[in-house]
């Protein structure tokens, strides 16, 4: 994407008038071909699953109305032989074909309009604000939590831009099981670019968790959870990975708090490799222009901080900084034959360490959740009573 593609502007500025204006079929269509022309339609796009499938019952419940119908003009054609009877024969199969045909077609065409309306105003709601548009885009390749599990992975409805820097809002879902256990997970998130890798920070909203607890597709060891100041611990639970206790103080100092508890409350978040992940269990690109004035807002307020991240770096890294400069030397003295006079190692303590995080920091421990547990048990203590104890 060109680097010329600016990041969200501030919601107060943001441009949502082609979310709600009427559009015109011709322009809606001529979109299509720029898309196919440009590679970027989705090879299978389809409109609402839901909406299809009240098409085909519909489709069914004439077709059975309609069979017992036919069966009786059939009966009575036949009864009167000649040519009318021939009428009555080939008249009422021909209507019923005819209809069907119309339900299809209608079906396919309206709904396969109503995805590229959509897309329609997406695209133009986000060239309107300085961003790019993309339709879908499969197995997107991000290290966040609900990416890379099950099947079927898609991100659609993507909306991005390149400055200050990276920022992209999109929904997403993948498919877990088969058969009658098959599940599709669905999610909405945006996803911003660091300036450096930073530890696996995860803030589990405390305002979208149900009783059976986090709705998070991972769990955590309760060990790596930190307490913060305030009423931080209010809105989000915190983990980060044990030994980067004082990192997370520093990267959570108190105004980033109160802008995640202030703009952010609603959202999970996930800080993992260079990216930041807001992640919501809805689709957060939408045609809604509350929702975006909303994201936008949430963006805007957390863009204003995030430079400050960028200073942060792993000390446990100073050691191997350090070793670096005594290995280039002695294998440049040993080169020349001067072996000895290798000069003294750096003190960790007077380096900078490199942007980077140590092995331990990059991934959270995750463990078998509660949930999982107890549903174990009690399926195993049901076996046990019916096939051992009786």
């Amino acid at each position: 994407m060109s680097s010329a593609t600016p990041a969200p502007r501030a919601a107060a500025s943001v441009d949502d008038s082609a979310l709600t204006q009427p559009v015109d079929r011709a322009a809606v269509r001529a979109f299509v071909r720029e898309l196919k022309a440009q590679g970027r339609y989705p090879a299978r796009a389809a409109g609402s699953v839901v909406s299809l499938a009240m098409f085909a019952v519909i489709g069914v419940i004439f077709l059975v109305v309609g069979s017992t119908i036919v069966g009786s003009f059939i009966s009575a054609g036949l009864s009167t032989g000649g040519p009318i009877g021939t009428v009555f024969v080939i008249a009422p199969i021909v209507f019923v074909a005819a209809v069907l045909a119309v339900i299809v077609t209608f079906a396919v065409r309206f709904f396969g309009l109503a995805a590229a309306a959509r897309w329609y105003r997406l695209d133009r709601f986000a060239t309107a604000n300085g961003l790019s548009f993309q339709p879908v885009a499969s197995d997107p390749p991000l290290p966040g939590m609900i990416f890379g599990r099950g099947t079927a992975r898609r991100a659609s409805d993507l909306v991005h831009g390149d400055r200050p820097r990276f920022v992209e809002f999109a929904n997403y879902q993948y498919t877990t099981g088969s058969g009658k256990e098959q599940t599709t997970h669905r999610w909405g998130y945006v996803a911003i670019k660091l300036d450096v890798p930073l530890p696996n920070i995860v803030l589990d909203a405390k305002s979208n968790d149900s009783v059976f607890g986090s709705n998070l597709p991972a769990s955590f060891d309760r060990s790596q959870r930190l307490s913060l100041e305030g009423d931080f611990d209010r809105y989000f639970t915190l983990y980060c990975p044990d030994g980067y206790q004082r990192d997370a103080l520093y990267l959570f100092t108190p105004d980033i708090m109160a802008r995640f508890v202030d703009h952010a409350a609603a959202l999970d978040v996930e800080i993992v490799d260079d990216w930041l992940f807001l992640y919501a269990k809805r689709d957060l690109s939408t045609l809604d222009p509350a929702t975006w004035a909303w994201l936008f807002s949430v963006v805007g307020a957390l863009l204003d901080k995030l430079a400050q991240w960028g200073r942060w770096r792993d000390d446990r890294l100073a050691a191997d900084a350090a070793a670096r400069p005594t290995a280039d030397a002695t294998a440049a003295a040993t080169a020349a034959g001067a072996a000895a006079s290798v000069p003294f190692a750096v003190p960790a303590a007077l380096l900078r360490p490199p942007p980077g995080v140590a092995a331990g920091g990059r991934r959270l421990k995750q463990r078998v959740p509660a949930a999982a547990i107890v549903i174990f048990v009690v399926f195993a203590a049901i076996w046990v009573w019916f096939f051992l104890l009786h």
